[in-house]
């Protein structure tokens, strides 16, 4: 089975865990989704990179979070997640997932 990249994992839990909180209603329960995800990435990052490197995209996982939020009033939710969620692919892609 193929590994999925940090990333991606990271990504989707931005994506995922915004979609489960306004689909349901619950913004708890769209928090677990974007913790459990972050950690999965976090766990990942860390065995791959070490450390230091996970610490310093764990904070931009969650700054990409807590970004999102006043983005979306200028742009509107959706794009501010899926621009944040890029952002933070993108960054784990050139750090990390690129190397394999």
């Amino acid at each position: 089975m193929a590994k999925i990249p940090a990333g991606a994992v990271a990504a989707g839990g931005l994506v995922g865990g915004y979609a489960v909180a306004r689909l349901t209603k619950k913004r708890p329960l769209g928090g677990a989704v974007l913790a459990v995800a972050g950690a999965a990435a976090a766990q990942q990052w860390r065995r791959q990179a070490g450390a230091k490197t996970a610490a310093a995209l764990s904070a931009a996982y969650v700054a990409g979070f807590a970004g999102s939020h006043p983005l979306a009033k200028k742009v509107g939710a959706w794009p501010a997640v899926l621009g944040v969620a890029g952002s933070v692919a993108l960054a784990s892609w050139v750090v990390v997932d690129r190397r394999g």
